[in-house]
């Protein structure tokens, strides 16, 4: 199919070599081979009468007119597959669709059993795919990876739709049989202690330190840094360290660790954990659903 004289099939390869920069990997994605990806690159080449793509050493770089394209043609293809592919009626007892979501652990953990609880008692048929957070989500969500994001209020961007769909404190865990544990967590003891702190992957600083630290002069010495909030409660056993994580997750963790839970001994203001799509999936019959599911599990959760 064309489009003054543009192959459409082109658009789809586009995509994928100004997303991965390398024609190995753009083949790999698209399940064809190299020769032919490198054949469509060349046709692409010569319909804009740009490289698109140099060489430079073992890297290929995007030129600055493909660097131009790359949110036109992703936003092309996005806007295709929500007029066009994605079916006009959602069912949601007979469906074969997967809705994938980006989000951390802590929302696996407290908010993703509500969900699937949720949807079961529909009888639904579609599959879920929870997958990890990572810096910078919002680019699965501009390239169509995502179908929905669930992120602190304070991370959604102002280009797409979002709904807020809880709120959340913080609190401290220690192990019940620390120093920490005895008596009242001053703001002193805290800043004193060692820290375990959830790190996502490419970031140098925390949620905590991005936010807060600067607001209460508090600069936390760091004593572990891991990937996951679920894990932060059992790498304080054994020590005197302190997790600083929400509370709905302290109080589930506490129920399996040796944990002792104490307030925060500074105010902060609360989380707000919300669900974001792309603009385009605004009247995504699938989407609206899975959103209404979304407040539905909330709800349920409690506080």
């Amino acid at each position: 199919m064309r489009f003054k004289k543009l192959d459409l099939n082109l658009l789809v390869a586009l995509d994928t070599l100004l997303t991965e920069q390398s024609i190995t990997k753009g083949a790999e994605k698209l399940n064809m081979s190299p020769s032919a990806l490198s054949n469509s690159l060349s046709r692409l080449r010569e319909y804009f009468n740009d490289d698109l793509l140099a060489q430079v050493g073992r890297k290929m770089l995007i030129t600055p007119f493909g660097e131009n394209l790359k949110v036109h043609v992703r936003n092309a293809l996005n806007n295709i597959e929500s007029t066009i592919l994605i079916q006009p009626t959602f069912e949601p007892q007979n469906t074969d669709r997967i809705f994938s979501i980006f989000c951390s652990d802590y929302t696996q953990t407290v908010f993703a059993p509500h969900l699937l609880e949720v949807v079961g008692k529909q009888k639904c048929t579609a599959r879920f795919e929870f997958l990890a957070q990572i810096d910078n989500p919002h680019e699965q969500l501009e390239r169509g990876e995502a179908d929905l994001l669930i992120i602190p209020s304070d991370f959604v961007s102002k280009e797409h739709p979002n709904d807020v769909l809880y709120e959340e404190e913080f609190a401290c865990v220690v192990w019940q049989h620390s120093e920490l544990a005895k008596g009242e967590l001053t703001k002193q003891k805290y800043a004193e202690a060692g820290h375990v702190v959830m790190r996502p992957g490419g970031m140098k600083k925390g949620f905590f330190e991005l936010s807060f630290a600067n607001q209460h002069n508090i600069e936390r010495r760091i004593a572990a840094t891991t990937f996951s909030f679920a894990s932060l409660p059992a790498l304080v056993i054994g020590t005197d360290n302190i997790a600083t994580i929400h509370a709905r997750l302290a109080r589930k963790m506490a129920q399996a660790w040796p944990l002792k839970i104490h307030p925060l001994p500074f105010d902060i203001p609360v989380l707000k954990q919300c669900a974001q799509w792309h603009q385009y999936r605004h009247k995504d019959e699938g989407l609206i659903w899975l959103r209404n599911a979304f407040q539905e599990a909330a709800q349920n959760m409690g506080s």
